[in-house]
């Protein structure tokens, strides 16, 4: 009596890394890294994550280490203690505990393939124990981080960076600038003192500095492929890596109930909305100043969605908001409910003030088909048309973005053509994206195919 036995295929194992994730931290990055996790699982794939948890816990030299389940994915929760570190500034991109972590999860449970979440907390220490491990990587970029130390490419005084310095002694004046006392020397001196300290090398830390972009470099040349989202962001990484390792890949999107987007007419109360994070480098204020100037009889309403997590800037929206009856601070929301909150906006607002990469929402307004107006800087312009499915307004102007809601109310027609522009926009789909993700992780394994070495 023969036995034929049948030979099944394991499923492939994905890593992936991030620096913050659900429950504790909700924004664009981790939501977009849950949901990735879960398309992975339905495509076949078995997905761990890992991320910090905390970077104030635990003695020098300590790692600690939880794990439990998020919507039935594993989770390793990591936190160490930053201010207890030997060397700080080291530590923020090359982290040893960190290296030392990732080399004994790729040795220990072997992971077909290790995808990247930006590199921020993260730093260059995972990456370099993947190469080391042999474990094929990606890495999609969500920020500015392996361009600067502080990921937006803002200033310390939330002014935009108009360049990555050559100097890396001005990226440590730069964050010097969150300091009002430095921030008054720049302004009197019209910039002398930061060119100063960073010839001087005021704060000593030229070398460090040298040293990250080094390293970032180094890790960078060993990534199999890398994901941008958005055009103008793979474009400024031209300095750091070879942009043939470069892929833009659209975020997809379940696609939307077109005949579930209400039709309103001129006459209807315009209703401007908000949903994202309420941060100050998210433009807020912008929005809330340029509302309070509209000029119309017309009923007027602005709602704004999401939580407001510093004191300091929520007051400074309660002040100028000055208790107008029309602008309602709904706070934080949950990602299922999305889709109404949109359904219910004339029109959707980005009034960011950095260098936006992709911005979700911008992307999640067009799948419900809803004209935005948005700052004309970074991949924020290149998503919407101006004048056909939505607006721009010169970034950082309050006066640019009262003017540009004012027309919605002085242009009878306007609202009605970028409605129309929104509804015949296309998003990229969900299914879309991930084919595009799936082709990129069989071409890296394909070029990794050496595979793992038991020495």
């Amino acid at each position: 009596m023969h036995t034929n036995i049948v030979a099944v295929e394991s499923p492939l194992r994905i890593l992936l890394p991030v620096h913050h994730f659900l429950p504790h931290h909700a924004a664009g990055t981790e939501l977009y890294t849950a949901k990735l996790a879960r398309q992975l699982c339905q495509r076949g794939y078995q997905v761990e994550i890992v991320t910090i948890d905390s970077t104030t816990r635990g003695s020098a030299g300590e790692l600690i280490e939880e794990v439990a389940e998020y919507d039935e994915i594993p989770v390793h929760r990591l936190s160490f203690n930053l201010d207890a570190a030997p060397d700080r500034d080291r530590w923020l991109f090359d982290n040893p505990l960190l290296g030392a972590w990732f080399e004994r999860y790729f040795q220990t449970t072997k992971p077909d393939l290790v995808h990247f979440q930006g590199g921020y907390l993260l730093g260059v220490a995972p990456i370099l124990a993947a190469r080391a491990s042999g474990v094929p990587s990606v890495l999609t970029l969500h920020d500015y981080w392996f361009l600067c130390p502080r990921h937006t490419l803002l200033r310390g005084d939330n002014t935009l960076c108009p360049e990555v310095p050559t100097d890396p002694a001005v990226c440590v004046w730069c964050n010097a600038l969150m300091k009002r006392r430095y921030q008054v020397a720049d302004r009197l001196s019209k910039g002398a003192a930061g060119e100063s300290a960073a010839r001087l090398d005021f704060f000593g830390k030229r070398q460090t500095l040298t040293s990250r972009r080094a390293c970032i470099a180094d890790a960078l040349s060993g990534i199999g492929a890398i994901i941008s989202p958005s055009a103008f962001m793979a474009s400024i990484m031209k300095d750091v890596v070879d942009l043939r390792q470069i892929d833009v890949v659209r975020f997809g999107f379940e696609p939307a109930d077109r005949e579930s987007v209400p039709a309103f007419t001129q006459r209807d109360e315009l209703r401007v909305g908000f949903i994202g994070q309420v941060n100050e480098h998210k433009g807020v204020h912008l929005l809330v100043e340029a509302f309070r100037r509209l000029r119309s009889t017309r009923p007027l309403r602005l709602d704004i969605y999401g939580n407001i997590p510093m004191p300091a800037y929520r007051q400074r929206l309660e002040r100028l908001a000055n208790g107008d009856s029309r602008i309602h601070f709904h706070g934080r929301f949950e990602n299922a409910q999305v889709a109404n909150i949109l359904a219910s906006f004339m029109v959707c607002v980005a009034p960011s003030i950095w260098y936006e990469n992709s911005p979700i929402a911008i992307q999640e307004a067009q799948n419900a088909r809803v004209p935005v107006i948005t700052a004309a800087l970074g991949g924020m312009q290149e998503l919407v048309q101006d004048g056909v499915n939505g607006l721009h307004f010169v970034a950082r102007s309050t006066d640019s973005l009262a003017a540009q809601l004012q027309r919605l109310l002085d242009e009878p027609d306007l609202l009605s053509r970028l409605q129309e522009g929104a509804r015949a926009t296309q998003t990229r789909s969900l299914s879309d994206e991930m084919d595009a993700i799936e082709a990129l992780y069989q071409r890296v394994m394909s070029a990794r195919c050496g595979g793992y070495s038991d020495v």
